[in-house]
């Protein structure tokens, strides 16, 4: 018999008879839920009560001691230990505090359910729906409510419901390997709106591992997450609200009645525990609001968003494309090269303005490589290996450890630092098949990607430099963005002196920068940097006020010590030479001594039979110290960036981003002739110009071009053609679109040519009435 492929559960379930289709489809038939009940449910709830009892009891003989509660204006509150709750005190200050609050902060960074009992002194901040962690609870609520849905109408085995970014999901194997349907949808809402009217409460319980299992004895993916995530002796808590009863660590909103807008968006198959090896489970995904209000701005935006969607925009304009035999890498057409091509271009402007060196690095390295670096521990599973010749080979993921053999190449002066290396080479990551998402998310794409090497007292200067750029870059395409410093976290390699004052460098840049003319604050997140240095976390925000993350600086001390990098320091550099026997002795003495001391293996994560090997480090030559690398990138993906541009200008690209820049329309086919002579014209300057020589009517041809988002429309007849002239125009200006004052061929090219030189997105040719304005 042959071994099943399921990891996780068992057989999967034979495929539904296909006559029986119809019926499995229409989720809207039968009752709205399951009557009687399936038979856990009421299992589990006379364990729950019987464990909640006794645990009720302890509480009760818990000292009850006095306890203060400082808020953050700086009051003060008495309470009592295991009998004040957070909601308490919110009610003594207001009704509606307590009504708009979601959860507890106490202590600046633990959440706390509104009616817990405090159990001793502390800080406390009350977060509402416009805090990112209230919300985050709040959707994590609206998860369980989902999740009682289900088991109600369904009798499933829930697995997980997590907040996300743009709500929630909770994910769940339905009876005999059935599919959700989009009739079920309606149902469950239904259910959705009685659980909120009865205001059920959510009751924390802490339980015992044994007890856990017990509890969910008919639920194998419950019990696969307790065996495997909770360590034996241990507990941890779960959750109930009505006759739901979940694994979970909260905390929640108070009761279901917080929910007063809830909607289903979609539902999709995943796999259990994102493997698909494991079982084929359904997911169901929604979103929810404290208000009606909120949700129809939402549902708006999504509206808005959807009109913007990359990916119907991206078809629409023949941009690019994907196709089964290549999933997750996106294939350009001509029109979206264009655009890729030209971002690029400008990227390589500035790097030429601030004297950054591209360079072109291979594609494929021997595993030893990413030993090296530590990315074969981190990322071997999200790479692509190839085995050959006996030997692991990778993919690259990233370019930095390209980048660190080309800098110990050759011998470095001080005096060459910084030195900026420049990379667009072609990346692959092994992405899951199902989070491929268009352009946004892909397995073979390109960075901007740079990497600075710089002594540690230039770190300071070049962040500077890199909030130029920024500033210029994403000012230049109508982007807003957002800046945090991430400090040491507890795992840290390096000293404690280096960091501090590398977060320091960075702390004086961002204050030089957001004291300066277009600056912009930043914000502290402690804790949060790589281990290998502090970085400064980049996002911008569309049209849609929608937060993207693309840019990206860290310090990085740990790939100079992996690789061994090295400059001679200025001291050596101006000092006279000295006998090379002495020092070659010294240096042999430090190697034994780092290769005695380090016993960290190269490849924790070895395995196939590889032999673990221990990481040496080669000391540093005398006279020489480590250089400082600035890990940069300003777009980050370029097909993700376009993605975000594709959607953040709704394919109106500015001029000098436009794939389709000018298109001629002659008014009749005595006039094809020198309509091919102006586009011939404009070629030359590098224009993106088309014709238009169909037999349309010219209303039908300017509406198609209007619809195709060219940029101007240069329409030419009788007069145009004798007086070399062209009639223009413009996309984004409706006091263009009729008919107007024509303008001399030599006059429009120039025009053209100043506006793709400054990267303008003005109109160089005003309307008659715009120039009858300016004179009056």
């Amino acid at each position: 018999m042959a071994d099943a492929k399921l990891v996780v559960g068992g057989q999967k379930p034979a495929k539904k008879d296909k006559k029986n289709k119809a019926a499995v489809d229409d989720g809207s038939a039968g009752p709205l839920e399951l009557n009687p009940p399936p038979e856990f449910i009421k299992s589990r709830l006379e364990l729950f009560d019987r464990l909640k009892k006794k645990y009720d009891e302890d509480i009760a003989k818990k000292p009850r001691e006095q306890i203060t509660i400082t808020l953050p204006d700086g009051s003060v509150k008495v309470g009592t230990s295991w009998e004040t709750t957070p909601g308490d005190i919110a009610k003594g200050v207001s009704n509606s505090l307590y009504k708009r609050s979601i959860v507890a902060r106490l202590d600046g960074d633990k959440l706390w359910d509104l009616d817990r009992p405090l159990e001793q002194s502390c800080k406390l901040e009350l977060l509402t729906f416009d805090d990112q962690q209230g919300k985050e609870v709040f959707w994590h609520s609206s998860a369980h409510v989902l999740g009682e849905a289900c088991e109600r109408r369904f009798g499933c085995s829930l697995c997980i419901g997590p907040p996300i970014d743009d709500g929630f999901y909770y994910e769940m194997a339905l009876p005999g390997g059935a599919a959700v349907q989009q009739t079920d949808w309606a149902p469950l809402e239904r259910i959705v709106t009685d659980i909120v009217k009865d205001r059920q409460r959510f009751e924390r319980l802490e339980l015992s591992k044994q007890d856990l299992l017990d509890m969910f004895s008919y639920n194998k993916y419950k019990q696969h997450i307790i065996s495997t995530k909770i360590p034996d002796g241990t507990s941890t808590t779960v959750y109930r609200n009505g006759p739901l009863i979940d694994l979970c660590r909260g905390p929640h909103v108070p009761d279901t009645g917080r929910i007063e807008a809830f909607s289903i968006m979609k539902n999709s198959a995943s796999y259990f525990l994102g493997s698909q090896d494991n079982d084929s489970l359904q997911r169901i995904y929604g979103v929810s609001f404290p208000d009606k209000k909120k949700m129809a701005e939402h549902k708006k935006f999504l509206e808005e968003a959807a009109k913007r969607d990359h990916r119907k925009l991206g078809r629409e304009q023949e941009l690019f494309m994907f196709h089964d035999l290549s999933p997750g890498s996106a294939f350009f057409l001509p029109h979206g090269t264009r655009i890729y091509n030209t971002l690029l271009a400008y990227i390589r402007d500035q790097y030429h303005k601030r004297d950054y060196q591209e360079v072109i690095t291979p594609n494929i390295f021997n595993s030893e490589l990413w030993k090296i670096s530590g990315h074969w521990e981190y990322y071997k599973d999200d790479m692509f290996v190839i085995n050959t010749e006996k030997e692991k080979w990778g993919l690259k993921p990233m370019n930095c450890p390209a980048h660190f053999l080309m800098f110990a190449h050759s011998p470095k002066v001080y005096s060459q630092l910084p030195l900026r290396f420049a990379d667009f080479g072609v990346l692959h990551r092994n992405e899951a098949s199902g989070a491929l998402s268009g352009l946004t998310r892909v397995r073979r794409f390109q960075q901007d990607d740079s990497h600075i090497f710089c002594r540690l007292d230039q770190v300071t200067s070049e962040i500077s430099d890199l909030f130029d750029f920024l500033s210029e870059m994403y000012g230049l395409l109508g982007f807003t963005f957002k800046l945090q410093l991430s400090t040491r976290p507890e795992k840290f390699m390096g000293q404690i002196e280096t960091w501090d004052r590398a977060e320091g460098m960075l702390k004086e840049a961002l204050n030089g920068f957001a004291a300066g003319p277009g600056g912009v604050s930043w914000t502290l997140n402690e804790g949060d940097g790589a281990f290998y240095g502090p970085k400064i976390d980049i996002k911008i925000l569309d049209c849609l006020n929608r937060e993207w993350q693309c840019a990206t600086i860290q310090l990085d001390f740990m790939g100079p010590e992996n690789f061994g990098l090295e400059y001679i320091t200025a001291e050596v550099a101006t000092a006279k030479p000295k006998q090379d026997e002495p020092a070659t002795e010294a240096t042999e003495a430090k190697t034994k001594e780092a290769q005695a001391n380090d016993t960290e293996p190269a490849n924790p994560g070895a395995s196939d039979g590889e032999p673990k090997k221990g990481r040496v480090i080669k000391p540093l030559s005398p006279g020489c110290a480590r250089p400082v690398i600035i890990h940069r990138a300003m777009a980050g993906s370029i097909e993700r960036f376009m993605g975000i541009l594709i959607e953040h200008f709704a394919g109106k690209w500015p001029f000098w981003l436009s794939p389709r820049q000018v298109i001629v329309i002659p008014v009749g086919m005595g006039f094809v002739p020198y309509a091919q002579e102006v586009k011939t014209i404009l070629k030359k300057e590098r224009i993106f110009v088309d014709i238009d020589t169909s037999g349309n009517t010219l209303p039908k041809k300017v509406r198609s071009a209007q619809l195709a988002q060219y940029n101007f429309i240069f329409v030419v007849g009788d007069e145009e053609m004798r007086g070399r002239q062209v009639n223009v125009r413009y996309r984004d200006d409706t006091s263009t679109q009729d008919r107007g004052k024509p303008v001399l061929l030599d006059e429009a090219v120039a025009k053209l040519k100043g506006l793709l030189a400054d990267r303008g997105t003005y109109n160089p040719f005003p309307s008659a009435k715009q120039e009858d304005k300016k004179a009056a």
